[in-house]
């Protein structure tokens, strides 16, 4: 979320690359002030498109939820796991103490639902992992990591351990059904399996996969396995927005496209993966992802009252093919107004928006020397 303070920042390169430069102004900028400022700005455009929900990996999460609340929406969040030095100089001890912290601090919170987040398998040594996915487990919390983004991570991570991402993530005992596997691009046949057999997520991005150049992600052959396949962005700096009605139309289209199959996957399902399934992988179905009696009322209303809309023989291939997020007008989050004719009730938007602008001069100037 915070890292929509350097949308468009970094362009052209890929994630190896991109990665470098991306810490490099995170280091410059970031502290819990900017952090909340961010967060504010990412929360405010998901909300102004229509969604409740987030899962978020950044540096000050306690920040975060300082502005979910603020907002008025729901947050998984939780500890960051990174070995080299990250935003704050703090040491792995540290992280290990906050991400304790924080879920003692919310495990009991309707609004916030705590998980421990370590980066990735190439940023996170074993043994760091292991902590993390114990911590997790002993806690009941879930666990987010990037995985299998790029061909390059795939050969590092089997040049340093001699096996690939998600054979290590396996052997390390880091998969079952609370586990969040983000991007998921490069994978073969087996780890396909292994993902099903262990039961664990997919978060599929597929604008920050075109983007930075990684790749298609399978979701054809993982839906066919029956693995769990869910819809997100990546954050505005690596896709540029926050989009999901754009996420379900690229979800929809890449794997017709891919493999020239126009039936390969409905916009049901796609509608699906954006809703349902997000709410399953937390393990909140019972709560959330569909309108139904005895859950929260989450609701949009969609303006169907545009050349775009006109005519609607489907409302779900309406809204998979045709609507955009400029469409919402009203969201409710648990029964509650927060956006009334597509103006936030809950945060003053151009004083977040003024705040943000204030600090381009100080991150152009970071990126420069």
């Amino acid at each position: 979320l915070a890292d929509s303070l350097f949308r468009g920042l970094v362009e052209g390169l890929s994630l190896e690359a991109w990665l470098q430069v991306v810490w490099k102004a995170e280091h410059a900028i970031l502290n819990p002030e900017t952090t909340h400022v961010g967060s504010l700005l990412g929360l405010a455009e998901n909300l102004l498109g229509g969604v409740a929900t987030v899962v978020d990996m950044f540096w000050y999460p306690q920040e975060t939820v300082r502005a979910a609340r603020a907002v008025g929406m729901r947050l998984s969040t939780g500890g960051i796991f990174f070995d080299p030095p990250g935003v704050g100089g703090r040491s792995q001890r540290q992280y290990q103490d906050e991400a304790r912290q924080f879920i003692k601090d919310h495990k009991n919170s309707d609004d916030i639902f705590p998980a421990v987040m370590p980066h990735g398998c190439y940023t996170v040594c074993p043994e760091n992992l292991t902590i993390a996915k114990t911590m997790a487990r002993d806690e009941g919390a879930l666990f987010d990591i990037h995985a299998a983004e790029t061909r390059a991570e795939q050969a590092d991570i089997t040049n340093r351990y001699g096996r690939s991402v998600i054979r290590h993530m396996e052997a390390l005992d880091l998969l079952d059904d609370h586990t969040h596997l983000a991007h998921c691009v490069h994978l073969d046949d087996e780890e396909i399996d292994i993902l099903a057999r262990t039961q664990a997520s997919v978060i599929h991005n597929p604008l920050s996969n075109l983007k930075l150049g990684s790749g298609i992600a399978p979701i054809d052959a993982l839906r066919k396995a029956r693995v769990l396949v869910t819809l997100g962005t990546d954050g505005a700096i690596s896709g540029n927005d926050l989009d999901m009605w754009l996420t379900m139309r690229l979800a929809a289209t890449l794997p017709k496209g891919y493999h020239q199959q126009a039936d390969m996957i409905s916009p049901h399902d796609v509608l699906h993966m954006a809703t349902l399934h997000g709410a399953r992988a937390l393990g909140l179905e019972n709560r959330l992802g569909s309108l139904e009696e005895g859950k929260l009322a989450d609701i949009i209303l969609v303006n169907c009252d545009r050349p775009h809309s006109v005519p609607m023989f489907d409302p779900i291939t309406h809204l998979v093919y045709s609507a955009a997020k400029s469409d919402v007008r009203h969201v409710f989050v648990g029964g509650t107004m927060l956006v009334r004719d597509g103006v936030i009730l809950t945060l003053d938007i151009n004083d977040v928006m003024a705040r943000t602008r204030a600090l381009v001069p100080q991150i152009k100037a970071a990126i420069a020397e």
